[in-house]
């Protein structure tokens, strides 16, 4: 009972600092809102990485990056990632830290924006009628891009020998919310008009994302089931931001977490929404959303990560809508494990779980 009211406590005041802090210009350069009186209390209980993923935490440290929660957007763009970790710790093992060549990868755009564009990768045999997989990163639709997230769509490319679109979209905040779910519904819908030039099969697509991204694969699904466009077969979210509660279970024992923490939440949500109100639409409160008639769904999730309660809560609010959906937790892992398998042994076991449950919605052999 201490320990919940402690929670509560700490959400309560990290609600009261956002709610000061109103919402950012539309500037790049726009100073951060206060720092939530949470993020400089005594961090919750949490869990202890897994070994090989403290690894990956740690290399990404030494790098010297800042407190994401500190810096303008422009400057939170240009902090050492955690895929930066990855590379030093295939470095120190004296693994290959350069793509294998298996897959290949072209730039396409999808429309006038410049940020509006697409990775396209394909098995570097080629083939024809392959499945197709629409892909959005994450960053909190504030950072990040193309090349921050390379490992997961060139991973599905290769174990799944399908053409995976990789969906670049305006960041906030210059372009605030929702111009990201409008850019993901367009590279949708261009990627059905034009997979067949590539060597996809339109009828075959999933949708797949991760964190941001994971949030976007959902709300693209709903569109396409509002707007009577082709349905995916399948939706992978990876940690996906779904619920906008701010008392969830994963918000307080995961507070301080590496490399995404709740204070971060708050920042990403200053800069990406125009009114706090924006937070609640369904778009980005998926567990308040229309999900009836959504295809089945994998919901893959970090256990030492804010946004755990976000998945596990969306699994249970697709399953009283009647999606066929699992979630899984994977222990000792966090936010951004997935696509780090070469290096994180529960993020190899995710990718696989992810791999397993894909091949027969896309009618892999």
């Amino acid at each position: 009972m201490i320990l919940k009211s402690k929670y509560a406590f700490l959400a309560g005041l990290m609600g009261s600092a956002i709610a000061v802090a109103a919402q950012s210009p539309m500037s790049a350069s726009a100073p951060p809102p206060p720092v939530p009186p949470m993020a400089k209390a005594a961090a919750a209980p949490m869990a202890t990485p897994a070994p090989d993923m403290q690894a990956v935490l740690t290399a990404q440290a030494a790098l010297g990056g800042k407190p994401i929660e500190t810096l303008t957007p422009a400057e939170a763009r240009l902090q050492p990632s955690p895929a930066d970790g990855v590379v030093q710790v295939l470095r120190a093992k004296g693994m290959p830290t350069t793509p294998d060549g298996a897959v290949t990868t072209t730039d396409r755009v999808y429309g006038r924006d410049p940020m509006q564009k697409a990775r396209v990768y394909k098995p570097a045999a080629g083939g024809s009628n392959l499945p197709v997989i629409v892909y959005y990163h994450g960053g909190g639709w504030v950072i990040a891009d193309l090349a921050t997230y390379d490992a997961t769509p060139r991973l599905l490319a290769q174990q799944l020998n399908a053409v995976v679109v990789s969906v670049e979209y305006r960041h906030a905040p210059e372009a605030k919310f929702p111009a990201q779910h409008e850019d993901a519904a367009a590279a949708y819908r261009w990627t059905l008009a034009n997979a067949k030039a590539w060597g996809g099969d339109p009828t075959r697509v999933a949708l797949a994302g991760e964190s941001a991204g994971g949030n976007l694969a959902v709300a693209t699904a709903i569109f396409a089931r509002d707007h009577a466009m082709a349905m995916p077969r399948h939706i992978l979210a990876v940690y996906p931001i779904a619920n906008s509660s701010m008392t969830l279970p994963s918000r307080s024992e995961n507070a301080m977490a590496k490399p995404l923490n709740t204070p971060m939440l708050s920042w990403f949500g200053y800069y990406y929404a125009k009114a706090k109100s924006d937070q609640q639409d369904p778009r980005i409160n998926l567990v308040n959303a229309n999900l009836r008639g959504l295809p089945p769904t994998t919901i893959v999730n970090a256990q030492i990560d804010p946004l755990r309660s976000d998945g596990e809560t969306l699994a249970t609010a697709m399953r009283i809508a009647g999606v066929a959906v699992e979630q899984r937790t994977f222990a000792g892992t966090t936010h951004e494990f997935f696509g780090m398998g070469k290096v994180v042994a529960g993020a190899k076991e995710a990718e696989g779980y992810a791999v397993e449950r894909l091949r027969p919605a896309l009618a892999i052999r």
